[in-house]
């Protein structure tokens, strides 16, 4: 397996756009509020096990009243204001995200980090091969753009801890400013650009 290098012309409507970090912090915050399951839950004095009645009377035993063995105060009583199932999900507008993903890939490109590469001929699923040609590109931590579907590629590099394959349509702020280098194959650019100069 060959990661060969190449040099072609970075579109500046897309590697050339000025990098607006607002953005760039809404998308991140946004992507890793939709991946949170919302699932924790805790019990209020209505849930909680126990019996209703009122453990003494009212007047006349000298101790504090109360009238439920499930107050919030009270050892195994119910939660106040704990968390409940929920969902944390919400879209920022699709042009803020578009200007988010053109500004990740301008910071890239400024910094000289993006390197586009022939689409690889993988004969065989490997991860050495994968990870000696990550490494022959000079590149340790990258993210790996490629055009569409590749199981021998995606599953070659899917044990390497500081690399990611990702099809082009996925592409997003956050493994954009997760990963160091940017390697992209020649048909992915060109997906890139179709989706990106719509």
């Amino acid at each position: 397996m060959e990661l060969r290098r190449i040099e072609p012309e970075l579109p500046q409507a897309i590697f050339g756009v000025p990098v607006r970090p607002h953005l760039l912090h809404q998308a991140v915050v946004m992507q890793l509020n939709n991946r949170r399951a919302g699932t924790a839950s805790t019990k209020t004095r209505g849930k909680v096990q126990g019996s209703g009645r009122k453990p003494w009377r009212q007047k006349g035993s000298g101790r504090a009243r109360a009238g439920s063995v499930r107050s919030p105060i009270w050892v195994g009583g119910g939660t106040v204001f704990g968390p409940l199932p929920r969902d944390y999900s919400y879209r920022i507008p699709k042009s803020a995200r578009r200007q988010a993903l053109l500004s990740a890939l301008s910071l890239k490109s400024s910094e000289g980090k993006v390197v586009v590469v022939e689409t690889p001929d993988v004969s065989e699923i490997k991860t050495r091969l994968m990870a000696e040609a990550v490494a022959a590109l000079g590149v340790e931590n990258a993210l790996i753009v490629i055009a569409e579907r590749d199981d021998r590629i995606e599953l070659s590099a899917r044990n390497l801890p500081r690399v990611k394959v990702l099809r082009a349509e996925g592409l997003n702020v956050y493994d954009l400013l997760r990963f160091e280098h940017l390697v992209l194959t020649r048909d992915a650019l060109g997906k890139i650009e179709e989706r990106l100069s719509q």
